[in-house]
């Protein structure tokens, strides 16, 4: 076996592997290519043989890429992400010194802390800015800070 041969037999190896280890259409395209190059290598010079490779490769990716685009899915955000710019009412005085709080927020109680060090009372409404496990990290609210600027006036 030559060099070459034994190169591109490596190329689609790995490449075969890698598919199979991630299982998302990012390297069997190169294991097409090296396929089609390993033949060629048969009867071809090395620079044919990266032309070969080259082609092929991209003519499998443009290809199947309308394929790909249908086979993903969009991401589904999680709980922890559409809580984010929510506000919640604060059912527990959140005290920075002290790190003490909770707040309510769509009927589920948490623990909570201020992201600028201040304190908020119960009662007030704050808008979520981090989830941190079981804790949210919460600014003053959207609202308060236009109705603050509209009285400024």
């Amino acid at each position: 076996m030559d060099k070459e041969m034994i190169l591109w037999a490596i190329v689609f190896g790995a490449s075969v592997l890698l598919e199979t280890a991630s299982m998302q259409l990012i390297s069997i395209w190169f294991a097409a290519g090296a396929l089609a190059a390993f033949i060629v290598s048969f009867f071809q010079p090395f620079g044919v043989q990266i032309a070969v490779f080259i082609a092929v490769t991209g003519i499998m990716l443009i290809a199947t890429r309308p394929l790909v685009k249908k086979l993903r899915k969009p991401a589904v955000p999680t709980n922890h992400e559409l809580d984010l710019g929510e506000n919640a009412v604060v059912i527990e005085d959140i005290n920075s010194a002290e790190g003490t709080g909770r707040v309510r927020l769509k009927g589920v109680d948490w623990s909570a802390v201020s992201a600028d060090g201040r304190n908020f009372k119960t009662g007030e409404t704050v808008t979520v800015l981090k989830v941190s496990g079981a804790c949210l990290t919460v600014g003053i609210r959207k609202e308060s800070i236009e109705s603050d600027k509209i009285h400024a006036k």
